[in-house]
């Protein structure tokens, strides 16, 4: 008999955020769904509660729009979903989308997931391996498990890769003791410019 190979989870997104070289940009970006059940929309599928969950309310493809003011460099998209709680909610087929607006939009992902349970990482990358730079991203559940009609997701976030320091490249702080550190050279720095700080109130 043979088995179904299930999709296999990716790490939690916010260990991305604590190695310093990404940063989440989904609060810069204006959010709106194909369709939603009420109390079921953009704010759920933002909340940083997995216990929550966009969950749309009409026909396929079930759309996400993620729209930015101005060309923004993407990553890394992170997508939660969670077969053991969704079931036929849970989408089986995924397609990630990019252009300057809903009129040009390109497939440059598509994804079959087999009864995911984790998050899903999905690199935004040209074909030199490089991040995309888009104006707006689009994610449609083109099928679900079990011929579901509506889907269920429970987070999504949006990553951009952060920029070196032009000044040069510093070990990235981590941990408290480190920012102290980067402190004490933050603040050498500005003493050496010939400022002098004012004395504290004793």
């Amino acid at each position: 008999m043979t088995t179904t190979n299930k999709t296999p989870p990716g790490a939690d997104p916010k260990q991305l955020e604590r190695t310093g070289t990404v940063r989440e940009i989904g609060s810069q970006a204006v959010w709106s769904l194909s369709s939603c059940k009420p109390g079921f929309g953009v704010d759920q599928l933002r909340d940083d509660n997995l216990e929550t969950y966009w969950q749309s309310d009409g026909s396929q493809p079930h759309l996400v729009n993620i729209q930015f003011r101005r060309k923004t460099t993407v990553k890394t998209l992170c997508i939660y979903a969670d077969y053991k709680s969704d079931e036929s909610y849970t989408p089986s087929k995924i397609s990630v989308r990019v252009g300057n607006n809903f009129h040009n939009l390109q497939e440059i992902r598509q994804l079959e997931l087999v009864e995911p349970s984790g998050w899903i990482h999905v690199p935004l990358t040209d074909t030199h391996k490089k991040p995309i730079r888009t104006f707006m991203i689009q994610i449609a559940v083109l099928a679900n498990h079990q011929n579901g009609r509506d889907t269920h997701m429970r987070q999504i976030k949006v990553y951009t890769p952060v920029e070196e320091s032009s000044i040069g490249k510093f070990p990235r702080c981590t941990t408290i003791d480190f920012m102290m550190y980067r402190s004490i050279r933050d603040n050498s720095s500005w003493a050496s410019s010939g400022d002098r700080r004012p004395a504290k109130d004793q």
